[in-house]
């Protein structure tokens, strides 16, 4: 349940929503020398056969490539006119709605529509280009489309593009050739991209969004209404979005690729404050592919009235204190808790560079896991039971066809998710180069699925807890119902640690006391270290579905995990707030007290 998640210029990269409170900060906020050939543009075929768009992407590209560099007797510079080995054009047609609610009312209603360009230029050759070490980013240049398909418009506009992106990519393959001959020998000197066969695939774009929007506007401020029924939830948020994209990709060597791609969302955000000072909130999302697959409006109620209440319970909960010892993971916890601490140290780039901590980088063949546990990587399946995936795709961000990537096998790992960068014995894609608009694509989760052969009904984990706890001298174990957030450190320059924020945790009393609700608990850790402690699973899995920011930008994931028994997991306080709950009732408190009880 993740509302949005930021990118980041630090090495932290982060699964789901920021523990900022603010109501602002919450909506604020997801390669070898190779001789290219190519084809002549496809002749020109009946705009319901082939979309406008992709025949003027198809037609200036090949002008451009087939031009960019070539030499210019008459022009004063024609010795440093280079041509690109490499050309693509990349388009997010997307079209949307936006609906939000606060406090009972409707605060915003919007659609949209907008086409964004990122064309990608590659100069000198693959194994050395202006993408190399820092330089990544020169690789594009973004720019917006016009909305109709006119030809002569959009053909213009890439091309507009394509010169400001090659002038970026000449001047950045200067400097790479430059601080290539004083920089000591890179550990890992693989290429800079890799060799690829071309893909064609032409789906039909997807529609524009078709929603109700007087009624999602009623069912959104009802939702939001609820929360009048807590006097202690100082901010409510409650949001439907629904966007349909179609994206398209055109290169140098022959790919032609459309795919759709559609997902729709209810997200609820709620806080409060506790009489310490300590900020609390509770965040959950309800997606499916399109508004008609999103719950009903009787259960999206009952959701509201269980955070409104969880809430209370939560301002009242003591303060957590430091412990180490045995606790479960919910399979939602366990999801998260998998992305943030694996998923991210097996994408291909954590892999490479000198300032990465390569944290698996030498433990491919290794036992990295116990042996009951496997984790896979498959974008290709959209639904796990009946839950939506949002990390599912057809073709990932460099045109490549989205596969399944069985990662660890049995505990032992066995490859990383791959984009067209290669790394030291990895030299090809495997369909996991992702990226938001606007940013080069990197290796990036998809759906994250863990799988186990060790599983046991959770009672029999909560009685496993229950026994860890007792050998290791402790009062209780900790049980992880719901998280919420969490980031990764991979760089060499800070700790290779990770910190991930429940929203509600327990304490399970070995003496047989009843469970007591805790608060301020965040979970740290080492990755390599908190991989081996994992004791058994639950025999059921969940989804966690949200959004993921790293270096390419923002992206949608999932991730899939039965509970985890862990023998032993860290937590530390959360920080303390200082202000004081607010001073003045909020308005309407008085006349909802008797209702309220009433209804309890």
């Amino acid at each position: 349940m993740l509302l949005l998640d930021e990118s980041r210029p630090s090495p932290a990269y982060s699964f789901d929503l920021q523990a900022s409170l603010t109501l602002r900060s919450a909506l604020s906020a997801v390669f070898a020398i190779i001789c290219v050939a190519l084809a002549s543009p496809p002749a020109a075929t009946a705009q319901q056969d082939t979309p406008v768009l992709l025949d003027a992407m198809t037609a200036e590209l090949h002008r451009a490539f087939t031009s960019l560099g070539k030499p210019d007797p008459g022009r004063p510079d024609a010795d440093k006119q280079l041509p690109p080995y490499f050309l693509s054009y990349s388009v997010s047609d997307a079209s949307g709605v936006a609906i939000r609610a606060q406090y009972g009312a409707l605060v915003d209603s919007s659609s949209s529509h907008e086409r964004v360009a990122d064309v990608q230029v590659r100069m000198g050759d693959p194994r050395l280009d202006n993408t190399h070490g820092t330089h990544r980013g020169s690789a594009v240049n973004s720019l917006q489309l016009p909305l109709t398909n006119d030809r002569e418009a959009l053909e213009r506009t890439l091309w507009l593009a394509t010169n400001a992106g090659y002038g970026n990519a000449l001047d950045n393959y200067l400097r790479v050739k430059t601080e290539a001959e004083v920089r000591a020998r890179e550990e890992d000197t693989s290429p800079d991209f890799s060799h690829e066969a071309a893909q064609t695939y032409v789906g039909k774009p997807a529609p524009a969004v078709n929603v109700d929007r007087a009624a999602w506007e009623k069912r959104v401020s009802a939702l939001s209404t609820i929360f009048r029924e807590f006097p202690d939830v100082y901010q409510n948020v409650v949001m439907l979005t629904a966007q349909n994209e179609t994206d398209y990709f055109v290169s140098s060597e022959g790919s032609r690729v459309v795919t759709p791609h559609m997902s729709a969302r209810v997200v609820v955000f709620a806080a409060t404050r506790a009489e310490d000072g300590m900020d609390l909130f509770r965040a959950q999302t309800f997606e499916a592919e399109t508004v008609e697959g999103l719950p009903a409006q009787a259960e999206l109620a009952a959701a509201m009235r269980e955070l409104g209440k969880s809430l209370e319970a939560l301002r009242k909960a003591p303060v957590t204190e430091p412990f180490d010892g045995p606790a479960i993971l919910s399979g939602r916890a366990a999801a998260v808790f998998f992305h943030e601490v694996l998923g991210h140290r097996l994408e291909g780039q954590r892999q490479r560079g000198d300032e990465e901590g390569q944290t698996f980088t030498k433990e491919v063949g290794k036992e990295v896991l116990p042996t009951f546990l496997s984790v896979a990587d498959d974008p290709t399946i959209t639904t796990f039971g009946k839950t939506w995936l949002s990390g599912s795709y057809a073709y990932d961000d460099e045109g490549e066809k989205a596969r399944r990537v069985n990662l660890i096998d049995d505990g032992v790992l066995k490859t990383f998710l791959m984009s067209r960068l290669p790394i030291a014995n990895f030299d090809a894609s495997n369909g996991h180069g992702r990226a938001q608009t606007g940013h080069v694509p990197t290796g990036r989760q998809g759906n994250l699925i863990v799988t186990s052969t060790k599983s046991e009904p959770e009672s029999e984990l909560r009685k496993q807890l229950i026994d860890e706890a007792k050998k290791q001298g402790k009062a209780y174990g900790l049980y992880f119902e719901d998280i919420s957030s969490g980031f990764a450190v991979t760089t060499r320059s800070s700790p290779q640690a990770f910190s991930v924020v429940p929203l509600v945790v327990w304490r399970v009393y070995v003496d047989g006391r009843p469970d007591e609700l805790v608060r301020g608990v965040s979970i740290v850790g080492t990755p390599l270290a908190a991989m081996k402690r994992i004791l058994a699973t639950g025999d059921k899995s969940e989804v966690f579905n949200g959004e993921c920011g790293a270096e390419s930008g923002t992206i949608p994931v999932s991730a899939v995990a039965p509970a985890m028994l862990v023998s032993e997991m860290e937590t530390q306080k959360q920080e303390q707030g200082t202000a004081r709950p607010p001073i003045l009732p909020i308005p309407g408190a008085e006349a909802a007290a008797p209702a309220r009880k009433e209804a309890q």
